[in-house]
């Protein structure tokens, strides 16, 4: 214990003296306090200067002298945004004066239910033509129950009849958990990513010394090991508190300057019982990569060889990763293959997690998830640990698993 006491202290001393670290972690900490504080600034800055008329865009419309008078007015009412000009019938000018950016957009009208919309590039978040629809079937409904005799009055109480509703929500709201329940797992792979090649590449430096040698034949592999691996999950968590503290203070400081911002007060109100959840899937999760990397780290003799070493690894992390962002992409996250990768040790810390977060899981399925995550990280550990022994003492050519294998059966 007194051997495992000493290596928790050596190698979290390390992490926290490291200045690749501590720069990391202040760079990250200085970019998020600039973009919480970044609407006080602007306030700040603006109350400063003179206030001057932003230039609207310009939307050009172009229809018969029927319909052009309705529709000019109709557009510069669903457009607050563009300033919505009467255009010439005259198509090829109409074009010239936008790819001369001299107007963003236009619309050519042959009827209320016929159009062409010009624009030099489409974004891929146009909207434009989708309001310009519901537009136009306003104004054809409109004129059709006019021809056929209903009063403007009457009109208007048909096209304006509210709709009313209710929603009992008996489970998680996904729209509202999305974005920080995004925000965790994409932490989550980056810490566990990072620390674990960390992890790798440590063991992998002292095998290069040659100081390992003596280290492992005067302290149990298992205390090294299981250091190792708290140390940098100590390291990790300390790095994600002042980080993730550091933003919760920033943005308390500075939320009357956020107003109503939906998706950032989201984030911020967290429950706790949901970072709790969090917390041990990342402390689980990470240990059992952590195991894995250090394992691998040990039978690499040269630095540079261990990004091919942990490929396999890093791609079995990178797949689980990638299943469920897919799955909360497409707003169900209890698929049949996510709810497997719940119960597989290597995919559940990002699966189970993310279930939890939003969706409805039966407790039973919580518990039985950890424990086979917690049987698992033991007893990737302990078989980590005896990889670690053999391999650290085995120079040259990387040796393959089959020889690793018989070397763990002949100990």
């Amino acid at each position: 214990m007194r051997q495992f006491r000493k290596i928790v202290r050596f190698e979290l001393k390390n992490y926290m003296t490291n200045k690749v670290f501590v720069g990391i972690t202040l760079f990250a900490v200085i970019a998020i306090a600039v973009v919480m504080f970044f609407p006080r600034l602007t306030e700040a800055i603006g109350s400063d200067t003179p206030a001057t008329d932003s230039t609207r865009s310009v939307m050009l419309v172009s229809a018969d002298e029927s319909i052009a008078m309705p529709i000019e007015a109709s557009f510069a009412a669903a457009f607050p945004d563009y300033d919505v000009r009467l255009a010439a019938n005259d198509r090829a000018e109409i074009e010239a004066q936008i790819v001369a950016g001299e107007a963003e957009c236009a619309f050519c009208f042959d009827s209320l239910t016929s159009y062409t919309y010009f624009v030099n590039n489409l974004s891929m978040y146009d909207a434009n033509t989708a309001i310009a629809d519901e537009v136009l079937r306003t104004l054809y409904q409109t004129q059709e129950m006019t021809a056929h005799g209903m009063s403007a009055a009457t009109i208007q109480t048909v096209l304006s009849a509210p709709v009313a509703h209710e929603t009992v929500m008996l489970g998680k709201d996904q729209m509202q958990n999305f974005f920080y329940t995004y925000i965790m797992i994409f932490a989550l792979y980056m810490v566990i990513l990072l620390y674990g090649q960390m992890v790798a590449s440590n063991v992998a430096t002292e095998k290069s010394s040659r100081a390992m040698e003596l280290l492992v034949t005067s302290a149990d592999p298992v205390s090294m090991m299981f250091g190792k691996v708290i140390a940098s999950c100590l390291a990790g968590l300390v790095q994600l508190v002042v980080i993730f503290g550091s933003s919760l203070l920033c943005f308390h400081a500075n939320r009357a300057y956020w107003g109503e911002d939906g998706m950032m007060a989201s984030f911020f109100n967290i429950p706790l019982d949901l970072v709790g959840y969090m917390l041990l899937f990342f402390v689980l999760g990470f240990f059992i990569y952590a195991f894995l990397y250090g394992a691998v780290g040990s039978t690499v003799s040269k630095l540079e060889d261990i990004n091919t070493a942990v490929m396999p690894i890093t791609m079995l992390f990178i797949a689980g990763f990638f299943v469920v962002i897919f799955s909360m992409a497409s707003g169900s996250v209890d698929t049949t293959l996510v709810k497997v990768c719940s119960f597989i040790p290597f995919t559940a810390p990002m699966a189970m997690f993310t279930r939890i977060a939003m969706s409805t899981v039966p407790a039973w399925e919580i518990a039985l998830s950890v424990l086979i995550l917690a049987g698992s990280v033991v007893g990737v550990g302990v078989l980590a640990a005896k990889i670690y022994r053999i391999g650290v003492l085995l120079y040259g050519t990387r040796p393959k698993p089959g020889a690793i294998l018989k070397a763990l059966r002949r100990a």
